[in-house]
């Protein structure tokens, strides 16, 4: 049985994965900002669950959250930076307070989140952190998600030098990024700038179908199972990034034409 904190667990991938966890038994503490509906997720989990209500953009919050983590169960096993929050503005459209905000929301709470846990697993020589990104740090299938992307790609960079930081002193903590591609979620609709209440404005590729938040949240209950460095949710997403990588200018020639993405990427 492990102990694991989930930030962003009062909707979408991170209530699934609440759900999914708590069915294997473990111990968890969810955090939102949202209280009554992250209760409603706890009444959910049939396993041992503490919520406490946490604005991830304050690190007073985020270190508050591994205290009472500590004190409800006495260690940590995981730590899961799921929290984040979208946009619908492209580059050239973007304010300084939306590209701050999305930085805070997506980038910053997750090094909080970091900085709060990573002691605690060198104290104990082991520990597993888990940062949620997403497919659009980096493949820019989605320009209207601009800064989103952006701050994927950041949290990328970050965790990647944590892991690096850590690989050789600590072998025995992981570090891992998780990116989903499309997902059914309520993200798009929740994204600053949406203006649209039923529906993102796009319909999925071909090439790439929605998954959903429980198949999201099976994929990162494996990972917390057997760890690795990283992971794509969705099948198609490798692919596509390697086509990217290959040859970057014939792929973004292709991206000229209206191309389709997801509702979570």
């Amino acid at each position: 049985m492990k102990t694991i904190v989930i930030t962003g667990a009062s909707s979408g991938i991170g209530a699934a994965l609440a759900r999914h966890l708590g069915r294997e038994g473990q111990n968890l503490v969810l955090a939102s900002r949202r209280a009554a509906q992250l209760n409603a997720v706890a009444h959910e989990v049939p396993s041992h669950v503490v919520t406490i209500c946490t604005d991830v953009t304050r690190r007073a919050d985020v270190n508050r959250l591994c205290d009472e983590a500590l004190r409800a169960f006495g260690n940590i096993d995981v730590w899961i930076n799921n929290a984040g929050r979208g946009i619908t503005r492209s580059t050239l459209d973007l304010t300084d307070g939306e590209f701050d905000e999305m930085m805070s929301i997506n980038v910053k709470s997750a090094l909080y989140g970091m900085q709060a846990v990573v002691p605690h697993f060198i104290a104990r020589g082991q520990g597993h952190l888990i940062n949620i990104s997403s497919f659009l740090g980096r493949v820019p299938i989605a320009t209207h998600r601009s800064a989103y992307n952006a701050a994927k790609a950041a949290l990328n960079a970050l965790t990647a030098n944590l892991r690096v930081d850590l690989a050789a002193k600590y072998p025995e903590i992981h570090v891992s990024l998780v990116m989903p591609g499309l997902v059914s979620t309520e993200f798009a609709r929740n994204a600053i700038g949406s203006t649209s209440a039923t529906a993102p404005p796009w319909t999925p590729s071909t090439s790439m179908k929605p998954q959903s938040a429980e198949e999201v949240a099976a994929a990162i209950a494996g990972v917390i199972e057997r760890p690795v460095a990283e992971l794509y949710t969705n099948p198609a997403s490798t692919a596509i990034v390697q086509r990217y990588f290959e040859d970057v200018a014939a792929f973004e020639e292709g991206l000229r034409a209206p191309v389709s993405v997801s509702s979570r990427a």
